[in-house]
């Protein structure tokens, strides 16, 4: 699908996850699913751009702490969140103020992020959370998934929703990707890693900070790996970890999937 990401001044990542092929032929419909960073540093540009989507459910995936640090300067109608999780600061700064990391150690840490998310109590609550909007909504309206990156938890979470309509694994990974371009990593990396090294006291290489600013395909194998460890398979989990059972399933792909 053209014109996928929509690039925007104050907001990262954000971008339609729909359109994408679901088995047995058709396509999961555009402009009703769409994926990004926080709003705090949204632009009065950027909201009119987003409202013109009409969006009219969220769920923003951030811990409390960090709505606090980084308030939205917009949020749909209906906006669910979850107050669970609260770190003092992001893990990945406390672990890189605690130790003396390389490229491999960062790129671990985030592995073993993935290990753990997709069974985080609060995140079930979010993801369930999730579905049961989507499931409830109105044939034109449309639906927001968002961390502080959109990348780790809202990636999880997209690539669980596209599963849950039939879009295939490659295509899954496909759209995770994405973010590497959509959140324009290459060009800020540098920026980036001077304003941490700053920050912490550190005189860490670029690639230290890479896995915190975007994605690598294992990362997302990981956490469907523990998910079918745990759970059997990701079918699985969508029935017993999130209630996505085959009725909801349904009535989502009654919704969100269109015809070839």
């Amino acid at each position: 699908m053209k014109n996928r990401v929509m690039p925007l001044e104050g907001v990262r990542n954000f971008r339609d996850f729909g359109g994408y092929a679901v088995a047995g032929g058709g396509r999961v419909k555009p402009g009703l699913l769409y994926r990004s960073g926080h709003y705090a540093e949204a632009t009065a540009e950027d909201i009119a751009a987003v409202e013109a989507r009409n969006i009219t459910f969220q769920t923003d995936l951030r811990r409390p702490d960090e709505r606090e640090r980084q308030v939205a300067r917009w949020s749909a109608v209906t906006t669910v969140t979850h107050d669970g999780g609260r770190e003092t600061d992001a893990p990945h700064t406390n672990f890189l103020r605690q130790v003396e990391a390389d490229a491999e150690a960062a790129d671990n840490w985030m592995n073993d992020y993935y290990k753990a998310a997709p069974f985080k109590p609060h995140h079930v609550a979010l993801f369930t959370a999730w579905f049961d909007g989507l499931a409830g909504l109105g044939a034109e309206e449309a639906a927001l998934v968002n961390c502080a990156a959109g990348k780790d938890r809202t990636g999880i979470l997209c690539a669980l929703t596209k599963h849950s309509l039939g879009v295939g694994e490659d295509d899954l990974v496909s759209d995770y990707e994405l973010t590497n371009h959509a959140a324009e990593v290459d060009a800020r990396l540098p920026e980036a890693a001077r304003y941490f090294n700053e920050m912490l006291g550190k005189t860490y290489e670029n690639d230290v900070y890479r896995p915190f600013m975007g994605v690598r395909e294992r990362y997302l194998r990981t956490a469907f790996e523990t998910i079918r460890t745990e759970a059997g398979t990701l079918d699985a989990y969508l029935v017993d970890v999130l209630g996505v059972d085959d009725a909801k399933r349904d009535a989502l792909r009654a919704r969100l999937v269109e015809p070839a």
